[in-house]
């Protein structure tokens, strides 16, 4: 079994999923931490965002192992902190906006729904974009009926 950051790089590495243009962006990606901490999977998300040609990449202060969590880690979707006096996943909201990015990437669906949580609650969501690395590379695919 494979994560499918790892399956993706390998699609775009032997040429079988094709980048035209991606959105014209700075992205900064959160690394989730099963996936980095626990599978230390930290780089082939990063490089399937390399091959979308237009997306900037940033990265948070907190990232790779030292890594801090979006909230929803260890069935925490949906409890309220309550030694912090803030929600974890606002938080990493924060972390994110710091780097000025427009495009919050990431590869696990728990960390998605936070980042769409925290950035209500900082009433950003209109100009705070959340998506997944598959999502931001089928946006930027080239179209061909007769590969994959």
């Amino acid at each position: 079994m494979v994560h499918h950051s790892q399956f993706l790089l390998q699609l775009l590495q032997a040429g079988r999923l094709k980048i035209s243009k991606g959105p014209l962006a700075t992205a900064t990606y959160h690394d989730p931490c099963y996936l980095g901490r626990y599978n230390q999977i930290f780089e082939s998300p990063r490089q399937v965002l390399s091959y979308v040609s237009d997306l900037n990449l940033v990265e948070m202060e907190r990232n790779r192992e030292r890594n801090f969590c979006c909230g929803a880690g260890g069935g925490h979707l949906w409890l309220e902190e309550q030694k912090v006096g803030e929600r974890i996943n606002v938080m990493r909201t924060d972390q994110a906006l710091a780097t000025g990015a427009g495009l919050v990437a990431t590869a696990c669906p728990y960390c998605l729904q936070m980042f769409q949580d925290g950035s209500k609650t900082r009433e950003v969501d209109e100009t705070l974009k959340i998506k997944d690395i598959a999502e931001i590379l089928a946006e930027s695919a080239v179209s061909n009926p007769n590969k994959i």
